[in-house]
């Protein structure tokens, strides 16, 4: 066997029957027995597409728009059933680095939007930041629009915002910590704010992390942040300096993110996966999650639930 389908379903859910996997498996060529990963939540189908879409010799797939297509067409065989469809070669599936991106991903918020709210305009700055997440408008300058209107606000608000508004993703702390004990490297990069990142970092166990520097004086947020900005581009340089820095090779890397500023991250990594994404980021990504939790990810690289660590 060359591939593998991984099915996931949510975390709170028995989606994964019998009958799913075999209406799956019908639709693989050479096709064997589906093995568990987690009963009722995740399974592996081993296959083998044959010659035409066969490996290359460092493990990449030779077509990789074949396992996009073969995902959709799962999707399609299982009739909308709520489960993520991973296809993929089974050769270097498990990855050694993660890049993650912060906001409505690792956490259930965007910071900027929650920190907006404290001045009264959360509506209209999270108007902007849907707008830039949907690749309607760029990153860069739509992130200057917002902090400027934040000019004034007490900095200590940021404590406030982290100990009672914001929400670590389930799964979260699962996906990088097992990673880590596999001798992954973890890099949380985003196009957020360092005084999120850093704390967020420590909880979910990340070795570093990247994000955007608020000028503050005073206490107060000055409505300004520090050049350059790190949005798109960024994203995608943090992947290929780390991945260098490392010493890998391109298809044992994992990125993971659900705005239109992870799309080049998304789609230079050897797995690139939208979470709960927007259109434009889901359909351009490799793979996506719609349905189940982070851990989707560790399951997509062939751990069992018995080998979570947290």
């Amino acid at each position: 066997m060359t591939h593998v389908a991984t099915l996931v379903g949510a975390a709170d859910a028995q989606t994964i029957s019998p009958d799913l996997l075999m209406a799956a498996a019908r639709r693989l060529p050479g096709a064997r027995d589906p093995q568990s990963l987690a009963p009722g939540r995740a399974a592996d189908i081993p296959f083998a597409p044959g010659a035409a879409h066969g490996n290359h010799a460092d493990g990449s797939f030779a077509d990789a728009g074949y396992c996009r297509a073969a995902a959709d067409v799962l999707r399609l065989a299982l009739g909308g059933a709520p489960v993520d469809i991973f296809v993929q070669p089974l050769a270097g599936r498990r990855k050694k680095l993660l890049l993650a991106d912060m906001d409505s991903t690792m956490i259930g918020q965007e910071c900027i939007d929650e920190l907006a709210d404290f001045v009264g305009l959360k509506e209209k700055v999270a108007e902007i930041t849907e707008r830039a997440m949907r690749g309607e408008i760029a990153f860069e300058p739509a992130l200057r629009e917002r902090v400027a209107l934040l000019k004034g606000l007490d900095a200590a608000v940021v404590d406030e915002a982290i100990a009672n508004r914001i929400t670590l993703t389930p799964g979260g702390r699962e996906l990088v910590m097992t990673m880590r004990a596999h001798g992954a490297y973890a890099a949380l990069v985003s196009g957020g704010f360092t005084l999120f990142t850093q704390v967020i970092a420590e909880k979910l166990g990340f070795q570093e992390n990247r994000a955007n520097v608020l000028k503050i004086a005073n206490g107060k947020f000055l409505g300004e942040v520090e050049e350059p900005v790190l949005g798109k581009a960024a994203k995608l340089a943090a992947l290929k300096e780390l991945t260098e820095q490392h010493e890998l090779p391109p298809h044992k890397t994992l990125a993971v993110g659900d705005g239109a500023n992870d799309l080049d991250m998304l789609q230079a990594a050897g797995l690139g996966v939208a979470f709960h994404a927007k259109p434009a980021v889901a359909s351009a990504a490799d793979a996506r999650i719609d349905h189940s939790d982070l851990t989707a990810l560790l399951f997509a690289q062939g751990y069992r639930l018995q080998d979570f660590v947290s």
